[in-house]
C-alpha cells in the first residue's frame, strides 16, 4: 500500500530525451513523466524500452495507470509502454473550477502527447472509457493510428431519447453539486476513510470487476493521505470526473464511424463475465470484421477489468498481436542473458542476413 507521494519526481519532457540517451541497460525501471497541457499537467509512467515509440496506454473510468500493472511485466519487451492518468485521475492536474469534463478533452490528450513526443503515429492500448474513446480515434484518424488494442468495449455507448435526456439533465445537476465540492475542498478536507473501507467502496463500485486483493492498484493513485486522522485516507482524483459528459452515438452513426477504420490493427479483448461488449456491438463488430483485414475480437475469461484480474489471459492474445503487428528490430531489441529470442526474432534475423548474403552475391558477381 502506497499513499500518494508529496515529492514524486515528475520529469519534463527535455529530461525525458536526455534520459532516453543513456545506455539501455539503465532503462529496466520505469520513468515517471509529465506532460504539459494548457490547464497543467498529465502525468505517466514509461515503462520498458525508450529507444522506440511506445504503446500508449489510457485506463478506464475513475482509474488510472495502475490499472495496467499486472499486465505490463507480461507484455513483450522490444517496445516500452507509457500509461498516463487522465485529466482529474492519478496524479494529473485537475480541470478548473467550474469547467465540466468532457469526452473530446480526453481524446485532445491524445493529440497533445503526439505533438509532445513528435509521433507521426500512435500505437494505443485502452480500457472501458478509453476504448470508447480510442474507437471514435481511430475512425477519425486511422491514418495515424498503426494499432489499436481494446479492453471490454469496441463502440460508444448508445441512450434512446427519453433516457438520453434524463442523463443529461441528472449529469448537469451532479456535476454542479460536484464542482461545489471540489471549490470547498480546498478549504476543508474531503471525508476520510479507512484503507480497508476504500477497498470496499472501489470493490462495491465497480460492480464487483475488480476483487478486493486488487484494489491497490486502483486506490494508490486516487487516494491521499488523510492529515486529520493518521491512519485514514480520502479521495484525491477530481470528483467532477464521475459525471464527465460522453460522446453518444446512434447505431446509424457508430456504424459509419466503424466503417472508417480500415486496414488498422485492431485487437478486442472481451470478459467472459462482463456485458459491456452485448448483442448492441454486433453491428459495429460485423463491420469491422467485413472492412478491416486486420480485426480480431478474442474472449478472456474474466471481469470488466480482465486485464487487472486474468493479466496471464489477456497477455497470451495481445502478445503474439503486438510482435505481428509492431515487430521488433534488431537492433532495439533487448533480452535477459539467459533468455531466447522469440522465433518470430529469430526468423526476421534470418530474413536480414539471408537478404545481405544475396546482396554480396549480386556484388562478387559484378566484379
Amino acid at each position: 500500500m502506497t499513499a500518494v507521494p508529496a515529492d514524486a519526481k515528475l520529469i519534463g519532457h527535455n529530461e525525458q530525451q536526455q534520459q532516453q540517451q543513456q545506455p539501455q541497460e539503465q532503462h529496466e525501471q520505469p520513468m515517471d513523466v509529465r506532460i504539459n497541457m494548457p490547464w497543467g499537467y498529465v502525468v505517466g509512467r514509461w515503462y520498458g524500452n525508450r529507444q522506440v515509440r511506445p504503446i500508449l496506454a489510457l485506463h478506464g473510468w475513475l482509474d488510472n495507470l495502475g490499472t495496467w500493472n499486472t499486465l505490463l511485466p507480461l507484455l513483450p519487451k522490444h517496445l516500452g509502454v507509457l500509461c498516463i492518468d487522465l485529466p482529474g485521475h492519478g496524479y494529473s492536474s485537475k480541470l478548473p473550477e467550474g469547467i465540466a469534463y468532457h469526452f473530446v478533452d480526453y481524446l485532445c490528450v491524445i493529440l497533445r502527447i503526439m505533438e509532445e513526443y513528435g509521433w507521426q503515429k500512435v500505437s494505443l492500448m485502452a480500457h472501458s472509457m478509453s476504448a470508447m474513446l480510442c474507437f471514435i480515434f481511430a475512425s477519425l484518424y486511422p491514418h495515424r493510428l498503426d494499432m489499436l488494442i481494446s479492453i471490454d468495449i469496441v463502440k460508444t455507448r448508445y441512450r434512446k431519447p427519453p433516457s438520453q435526456i434524463d442523463y443529461l439533465r441528472t449529469n448537469i445537476e451532479r456535476y454542479m453539486i460536484e464542482d461545489e465540492r471540489f471549490a470547498n475542498a480546498k478549504r476543508q478536507e474531503p471525508p476520510a476513510y479507512t484503507w480497508q473501507e476504500l477497498e470496499h467502496v472501489l470493490h462495491k463500485g465497480s460492480a464487483g470487476s475488480v476483487p478486493l486483493e486488487n484494489c491497490h492498484h486502483i486506490l494508490d493513485r486516487n487516494v491521499a493521505k488523510s492529515t486529520k486522522y493518521p491512519d485514514k485516507y480520502f479521495f484525491s482524483r477530481d470528483g467532477r470526473c464521475k459525471y464527465y459528459f460522453e460522446f453518444h452515438t446512434s447505431p446509424p452513426f457508430a456504424a459509419e464511424l466503424a466503417r472508417t477504420i480500415r486496414n488498422v490493427p485492431y485487437c478486442v479483448i472481451k470478459g467472459s463475465e462482463s456485458n459491456f461488449i452485448d448483442d448492441e456491438s454486433q453491428e459495429v463488430i460485423d463491420i469491422l470484421r467485413s472492412n478491416n483485414p486486420h480485426f480480431e475480437l478474442h474472449e478472456v475469461q474474466g471481469t470488466h477489468h480482465v486485464h487487472l484480474n486474468n493479466a496471464q489471459g489477456v497477455a497470451e492474445v495481445i502478445n503474439p498481436f503486438i510482435m505481428h503487428h509492431r515487430p521488433p528490430h534488431l537492433e532495439t531489441w533487448t533480452v535477459d542473458e539467459k533468455e531466447e529470442l522469440p522465433e518470430v526474432v529469430q526468423q526476421f534475423a534470418l530474413a536480414v542476413d539471408e537478404a545481405e548474403n544475396v546482396k554480396r552475391r549480386k556484388r562478387k558477381s559484378n566484379l
